[in-house]
């Protein structure tokens, strides 16, 4: 690694974020701006990125890219770093893929010395800016970084550059049922969609409405309005006494011979005027004879 590598990544992540856009320094390494060696590495000792938060890739674009490749080669390196048995993919996942797609066994490459919390980092950053991520895998992306790293959501939103209402409302998306996140995945409900069913409570219910939004078409708009017309009856249906609580009622009502209303952990018995309370009070026991 040249001198002027060192001290651009030797800061630590410092040079790759703020002002600077990740990008753009991964792009210079890459197109050799900094004068690194390349060096050619057997694909099959190249492992995937374990921080990479991409798992969706597009297998006709990865064709295409292939296709390419077999006529063309490879003509951007990707980065690696040096592991204990081979080596760990940094930048550079959809070339590593369609380059064994185009039967390759070698593959250009540049070394770069970046440890754990640098390669989780620029895994994310790198996708983020270039818009690589469908909205669940930002959102898993984002969880990783702050179990791993403790971030909290303002340090996270300062760090890549997002407003933290962003942050969250993206995070939330981890509360939905695993198959409901797959259709956002697959493009077959939108953020705005499932934003709506996280105001369903039962993990049933906000199934049952997405695949009703699926088969019917449903709008977002539309959405929002069943769930609101859900929820609220179930705040109805709450309301209805139990055959306990109204069986109680009733009992209480004979025996005091007068209104009786039983709410949340109380009763509340009614009563005309003095004479009638002391009535009650009779009745409960509570004069003195």
């Amino acid at each position: 690694m040249s001198s002027k590598e060192s001290s651009r990544l030797g800061r630590g992540l410092d040079s790759l974020f703020g002002q600077e856009n990740v990008t753009k320094i991964l792009d210079d390494i890459e197109n050799n701006n900094e004068g690194q060696e390349q060096l050619m590495l057997p694909v099959d000792q190249i492992r995937p990125n374990p921080y990479q938060p991409r798992k969706v890739f597009d297998k006709d674009a990865l064709q295409e890219l292939s296709e390419s490749i077999q006529q063309h080669g490879v003509f951007t390196p990707i980065l690696v770093k040096k592991s204990i048995s081979g080596y760990e993919l940094v930048t550079g996942e959809r070339r590593l893929r369609a380059s064994k797609m185009a039967g390759l066994d070698t593959i250009p490459a540049i070394l770069v010395d970046f440890d754990d919390q640098q390669m989780m980092e620029i895994a994310l950053l790198e996708n983020v800016q270039r818009e690589d991520l469908n909205i669940i895998e930002e959102a898993k992306a984002y969880d990783q970084l702050i179990k791993r790293l403790n971030y909290t959501q303002e340090q996270l939103a300062h760090r890549i550059g997002k407003s933290r209402e962003h942050i969250t409302n993206t995070l939330r998306l981890l509360k939905l049922p695993e198959d409901v996140q797959n259709y956002v995945v697959a493009k077959q409900l939108s953020m705005g969609h499932v934003r709506a069913l996280l105001g369903l409570k039962d993990e049933d219910m906000m199934r049952k409405v997405a695949r009703q939004a699926i088969a019917q078409g449903m709008s977002v708009r539309k959405v929002e309005q069943l769930v609101k017309s859900i929820n609220g009856k179930k705040v109805e249906k709450s309301k209805e006494p139990s055959l306990f609580v109204k069986e109680a009622k009733k009992q209480l009502e004979e025996y005091f011979q007068t209104s009786v209303s039983i709410s949340q952990h109380s009763v509340s018995i009614h009563y005309e005027n003095e004479d009638d309370l002391n009535r009650l009070l009779d009745k409960l026991g509570l004069i003195e004879k």
